[in-house]
């Protein structure tokens, strides 16, 4: 039987924190939103342009739902991928109402002609739009009403740095705590009805890899395994044979994290090896390695990026029952 996505995306939606008091984690992120949302509402002015980086799963859509709550403006998403032409950017731009937000999520995925249209819209809430073609062609200037542009990305060094520069505030997201992911998971649980003892709230955050997304996925897993197999409580033990189940060890590695490290160790006798070569070793996107892979494995200290390419260090080898060679001993 296929998943039902409709049900996935409305249990994502239940669990998204939909209020300050039940987001957890980022204190730095959320103690200065609050003075730049304040402030624009003691104005009465839009807010400024907000960037949102790091990788995904941390939060950054959240944190864009909430500033558009607590300014009690209208929210309008998109994403860089489905602004292909000036057009799309026109429209949603238009019809924006007055100190309105747009949420683009994917930025590093804009177009670089429709960040032209972008600059003196966030600069100067002004709309160059071309009309006509050849020689007959002629621009012209539409003024915007008053409005918040939040970006997310997470590669922000894709980013065209005349764009970064528009934005009044840049948030760096990063990975959760273990005590802040305990506290996802536990809560999670709640709204979920998913009784639940703290050993397998603990152990489920070890594995959640510092990421609120990971975590919530671990936790509806676990409630899956322990439903099928009767059991009133998600205990430890349910926690260990759902993380077997899907191959995940204790510290959150999947396969691909594995295989990846262990490509290093064993087939470039640990590094450096460039990331166009791993990408092939693996047959995985490039995007996806330096997205989703290396923070994480670099977090742990199992991964080093150098000008000469990818290191497995000693940590990584200790994980996976790898003699290291001599020099790294």
């Amino acid at each position: 039987m296929k998943p039902n996505k409709e049900e996935d995306i409305s249990v994502d939606q239940a669990l998204r924190p939909g209020t300050w008091d039940a987001y957890v984690g980022q204190e730095k992120v959320r103690r200065n939103l609050h003075i730049i949302i304040e402030a624009a509402k003691k104005r009465g002015e839009a807010a400024d342009h907000l960037l949102f980086t790091g990788p995904a799963g941390l939060g950054k859509t959240t944190l864009a739902y909430l500033v558009a709550k607590e300014l009690d403006a209208p929210l309008k998403v998109t994403s860089g991928p489905a602004i292909e032409k000036m057009g799309d950017l026109a429209a949603v731009l238009t019809n924006l109402e007055p100190r309105g937000v747009l949420f683009i999520d994917e930025a590093h995925r804009i177009n670089r002609m429709i960040e032209e249209v972008l600059y003196p819209a966030m600069e100067s809430r002004k709309l160059h739009v071309m009309v006509g073609k050849g020689p007959s062609a002629r621009t012209l200037m539409l003024d915007l009403s008053p409005f918040t542009l939040i970006a997310a990305t997470t590669r922000e060094n894709l980013l065209s740095q005349p764009l970064r520069s528009r934005f009044g505030a840049t948030f760096r997201l990063g990975y959760y705590g273990g005590d802040d992911i305990t506290k996802i998971i536990s809560r999670s649980a709640g709204i979920l009805g998913a009784p639940i003892d703290e050993r397998a709230v603990t152990f489920l955050a070890k594995a959640s890899r510092g990421t609120p997304r990971v975590a919530n996925r671990l936790l509806r897993r676990a409630r899956d395994y322990a439903e099928v197999h009767g059991k009133k409580i998600i205990d430890e033990e349910v926690g260990e044979k759902t993380l077997s189940l899907l191959e995940i060890d204790e510290l959150g590695l999947e396969p691909q994290d594995r295989k990846l490290l262990e490509i290093i160790i064993k087939k470039f006798s640990g590094g450096p090896v460039g990331i166009g070569t791993l990408a092939a070793a693996l047959s995985e996107d490039r995007g996806v390695i330096e997205d989703i892979y290396e923070p994480y494995l670099m977090t742990l200290g199992f991964l080093q990026r150098s000008a000469a390419g990818r290191i497995a260090l000693p940590p990584a080898y200790e994980h996976l029952g790898i003699t290291p060679r001599g020099d790294l001993l």
